[in-house]
């Protein structure tokens, strides 16, 4: 029995889809790109930098809302919005399992990391390692930081522009020219601030792209139970594979543990994600910052589960990837967009706008952090700079860093093969650099000369792992893509093979087979611990502990009570005010 959709008779060609892509479509996309200009504009004329402070830092007095929905748009990059529900498709909900994830995630980073940022009152986060350390493991993270977030942030920008180039015939250097020049224009008149709201803006029209889909798919198919019925016929909907096996891509194991490892290295220690909770005006808006963030997180990820469920549904029996409607994965979504949704004038449009929602939001996050790290970890300690030329500064570093990115985006254009590689480096730098910080916040023995031979092993095993992984991929017994369908494709002479085995593929050595079959998720794991056990051995080894540590620099059991203690203060104020206290008068 089929249950064909009415979208399943004929699919167009990319070429057919592109025409239904209206001016209307360019008005909604140039609208949103006004719009978040216009939001610089306003918080340069409400003269944001008049200190370096209130630049960088948006004066250290932002309330928990909108910075957790802008730590929620940062990591829903367009990478994210093109690429999860492709792998929903692709795969199943499994990667569902990182809301398991994200509750570790932000629950470690709001206990441990935070409270001692907070109380040192530091705008790089990087600054940290020179008080725990020494001044060269500051520039050594500071160095790693910077060089990876401009390589990444050039790939954010060319890739989904890229992919939306070949679905909707969008224009593609004129959007990423567009979406780098508004990026850069905002981030340098507005600073932090200005940040934050067009992310709070950017994060309604992502959501809203996502939405669009699932209303138009629930309309086609006829409700929420089809698109289940169907997901649960094609093996979409298995997600409790208890497989301990480090090898297999994705299971319980590897999804929430290797997951949680893997956001800890961007919540926990990124610059672009720290300085945010840090510009908080107190530890508990911090604090609740993240812990709202993980609401946005849930949304944004149950979004794009459901919008890779509608994909499945709508493209069951007949998928436009082995079809050769489209290239690549990533192309599957503006392809479902325009084609369920290509009728209704600014809706594709919407969707577009949103997915450079995504890359905007990023972006800005990045420049505005590269310049707060260049300002405190190199102009700062070597210069005598004044505070109001400091904010001209950082503007002008603003300024620097939205061209280097756009400059990155050119290089990444010509990338070709590597592009997938380098996104690989950009997650495994995470793992080594959450090890020194984890060590040094945890272990008051931790020393310099640990902290530095944990990096050096932890980074090297991984970027070894990451490399021949890149060269020599996974498997499909480990990988276990599920099937695709194109029986009910009207595209004459497509043959796909129904099954990959293992005796087609070449022969592989041991080191090939299961050293480079990692899952991925675990490189982040695999690179803190190295970090953390190299690192305590070596700082023992070494003297250290001998050492005296400033305890403010360590997490101590003060932090992990102090919710406890507010709470029960809190809870007696209330019982007092309700029940006073009577005097009791002398006989």
């Amino acid at each position: 029995m089929s249950s064909t959709s009415p979208a399943a008779p004929h699919h167009p060609d990319a070429a057919e889809l592109a025409e239904r892509f209206t001016a209307f479509d360019y008005l909604v996309f140039a609208g949103m790109l006004l719009l978040s200009a216009a939001i610089g504009i306003f918080y340069a004329f409400r003269g944001v930098y008049k200190s370096a402070t209130d630049f960088m830092m948006g004066g250290r007095n932002l309330t928990f809302g909108p910075v957790s929905l802008s730590l929620t748009a940062s990591f829903m990059s367009a990478v994210t919005v093109l690429g999860t529900p492709a792998e929903i498709y692709r795969f199943g909900i499994s990667f569902g399992l990182f809301a398991f994830a994200y509750i570790f995630m932000v629950v470690i980073s709001a206990e441990v990391f935070v409270p001692v940022y907070y109380r040192l009152g530091i705008t790089s986060t990087y600054e940290y390692l020179e008080l725990r350390y020494n001044r060269h493991m500051r520039l050594i993270g500071t160095v790693m930081f910077m060089a990876l977030t401009i390589l990444y942030t050039g790939i954010v920008i060319y890739s989904p522009s890229l992919a939306l180039n070949q679905v909707t015939g969008f224009q593609l250097w004129g959007s990423v020219l567009a979406t780098g020049i508004v990026c850069t224009f905002y981030c340098t008149l507005g600073g932090l601030k200005a940040v934050v709201w067009t992310d709070v803006f950017q994060f309604v029209l992502m959501i809203s792209g996502f939405i669009a889909v699932i209303a138009r798919t629930v309309v086609i198919k006829g409700g929420f139970g089809p698109i289940i019925d169907d997901a649960r016929h094609g093996g979409r909907l298995h997600m409790w594979d208890l497989n301990p096996s480090p090898l297999q891509r994705h299971t319980v194991w590897t999804v929430i543990i290797g997951g949680t490892f893997t956001w800890l290295g961007i919540y926990g220690v990124n610059q672009s994600q720290v300085q945010r909770y840090l510009a908080c005006k107190s530890l508990l808006h911090a604090k609740l910052s993240l812990y709202m963030n993980l609401v946005g997180l849930w949304i944004t990820l149950s979004s794009a589960v459901m919008c890779g469920l509608s994909m499945y549904s709508v493209y069951k029996n007949c998928d436009p990837w082995t079809s050769k409607y489209v290239l690549a994965p990533d192309q599957l979504m503006p392809y479902l967009v325009l084609d369920i949704l290509g009728d209704f004038p600014g809706i594709p449009g919407l969707f577009v706008a949103g997915t450079y929602s995504g890359t905007l939001s990023t972006v800005s996050s990045s420049i505005n952090a590269l310049a707060a790290v260049t300002v405190e970890d190199f102009i700062k300690p070597n210069f005598e700079v004044t505070e109001s030329r400091l904010s001209w500064i950082s503007m002008g570093m603003n300024l620097l860093f939205g061209a280097v990115c756009l400059f990155m985006a050119a290089v990444a254009s010509v990338m070709g093969a590597l592009l997938q590689a380098a996104l690989s480096v950009f997650g495994i730098i995470g793992g080594p650099l959450l090890g020194i910080f984890s060590l040094g916040i945890l272990l008051p023995f931790a020393n310099a000369k640990g902290a530095f031979s944990g990096l050096l092993c932890g980074f090297f095993c991984v970027m070894w792992i990451g490399i021949g992984s890149q060269k020599y991929p996974p498997p499909p017994h480990r990988t276990l893509p599920l099937p695709l369908s194109t029986e009910g494709c009207l595209r004459p002479n497509v043959t796909i093979p129904t099954e990959v085995t293992t005796t087609m593929l070449p022969p592989r050595s041991p080191i090939q087979d299961y050293w480079y079959s990692l899952s991925y998720l675990y490189f982040s794991m695999l690179g803190t611990l190295i970090t953390f056990i190299v690192g305590s051995v070596i700082s023992i080894l070494t003297g250290g502990l001998n050492q005296e540590v400033d305890r403010r620099l360590l997490f101590g059991k003060e932090d992990f009570m102090d919710n406890f203690m507010k709470l029960k203060a809190k809870c007696t104020m209330l019982y007092e005010t309700d029940h006073p206290t009577q005097k009791v008068e002398p006989e």
